[in-house]
């Protein structure tokens, strides 16, 4: 199978048939292998979902072995909406390639990221045409608010994880992100993780794939 994005494709067991997609992306300067070690426990327990792990479009302009999905050198957040806007549709064609191969409807599709790749999932989680499975979102936050309103479409359900000690997202971007949704009629949940950095803790991780087992089996 050929998509838009290199991607790292976990199937189910032979012969199982795909009901569901989860969609992890990368943070800022990773990868897909990066990120596709959280399928390490999740497969076990969706048997029936297909896990895709994308490589970002670009490579990252301060770590050239990693990738981006938009460009954050410049500390201009006008370049850096219209950046995210340009990985907003890449992946918006991504999810297209996934649902055709793979036959499924968008409520089928969990998408989920880490840090930039929060950030981007948050997007086009209200931005899609139809509401996706779920969103999980770590240690990330709202690019534009003002944009993003003007822009909001779905009502997918999500969850915000992040840490408590994260020393590049700050937390309080959790927060800020909670009263945006809960403002705008969008089923959230969200959890701090206590002593916790920029990263991805297996409560966070066990908290998710509740989450999204949740979401799958309430279709």
């Amino acid at each position: 199978m050929q998509f838009s994005l290199n991607t790292i494709v976990i199937k189910p067991e032979k012969n199982v048939t795909v009901k569901n997609a989860v969609i992890l992306l990368h943070g800022y300067g990773g990868d897909a292998k990066d990120i596709s070690m959280l399928t390490l426990n999740w497969k076990r327990f969706l048997p029936n979902t297909v896990f895709l792990c994308p490589d970002a479009h670009e490579v990252c302009s301060i770590n050239p072995s990693g990738f981006q999905w938009f460009d954050l050198s410049k500390d201009d957040s006008d370049y850096i909406l219209q950046e995210s806007l340009k990985a907003e549709k890449k992946l918006l064609n991504y999810i297209n390639e996934v649902k055709d191969v793979f036959k499924l409807e968008s409520k089928r599709i969990c998408i989920s990221g880490f840090s930039q790749g929060c950030m981007l999932s948050i997007n086009v989680g209200l931005t899609s045409h139809e509401n996706l499975a779920c969103i999980v979102g770590f240690s990330g936050k709202i690019i534009n608010k003002d944009n993003l309103l003007k822009r909001k479409k779905s009502n997918t359900n999500f969850l915000l994880i992040h840490g408590e000690l994260d020393e590049v997202v700050d937390p309080s971007n959790l927060l800020e992100a909670k009263d945006f949704l809960m403002r705008h009629n969008i089923d959230v949940q969200t959890h701090i993780i206590a002593a916790c950095g920029h990263n991805i803790p297996v409560e966070a991780s066990s908290l998710a794939l509740a989450f999204i087992k949740e979401n799958f089996n309430r279709l």
